[in-house]
């Protein structure tokens, strides 16, 4: 005789888990989210780099003049603190450098270095690889839609939408 359902899940946990969660939708969200970082992860470990260090060595290729600790973790959506030690990092590894803010004598402003560039160009070739990779699996219509559905969810999410 066949195993049921509830047998098969008191056997497993996460058939228990899955049968729960599985069809959430915020549990969809966050497995592809998922997917992408781990992705990611192993397409920049060839260059030494976490997600969030490269997330950080690309923003400063877009504000040359150098952002302060707090500006990036906002934009990286991370604690400063998890800030703080992403930017130990690129520091110890040549990647960015630290120096007072002309316009503020309490805030630090941080700055690619010539080598935190060239880690970032060889870097982001793979990073965009993998999202190009994502966007393959849809034909232009569907990726439009895609997208359109995201930025929707996200401003019902921000209570703007």
């Amino acid at each position: 005789m066949g195993e049921n359902r509830t047998t098969k899940q008191a056997k497993d946990p996460r058939a228990k888990v899955t049968a729960a969660v599985g069809g959430r939708l915020g549990n969809r969200i966050k497995r592809a989210e998922q997917a992408l970082i781990a992705r990611k992860t192993q397409a920049l470990r060839p260059f030494g780099l976490t997600v969030p260090q490269y997330s950080v060595l690309l923003l400063l290729s877009l504000f040359p003049d150098g952002m302060s600790a707090a500006q990036l973790a906002r934009e990286s959506m991370v604690t400063p603190q998890t800030m703080s030690t992403v930017l130990a990092n690129l520091e110890k590894h040549g990647l960015t450098e630290r120096e007072p803010s002309p316009l503020h004598q309490k805030v630090v402003v941080n700055r690619l270095t010539r080598s935190g560039r060239a880690a970032l160009k060889k870097a982001d070739k793979e990073a965009v690889r993998v999202e190009d990779g994502l966007r393959a699996a849809f034909t232009p219509e569907e990726f439009e839609r895609f997208e359109d559905y995201l930025e929707r969810a996200i401003d019902v999410l921000n209570g703007t939408g």
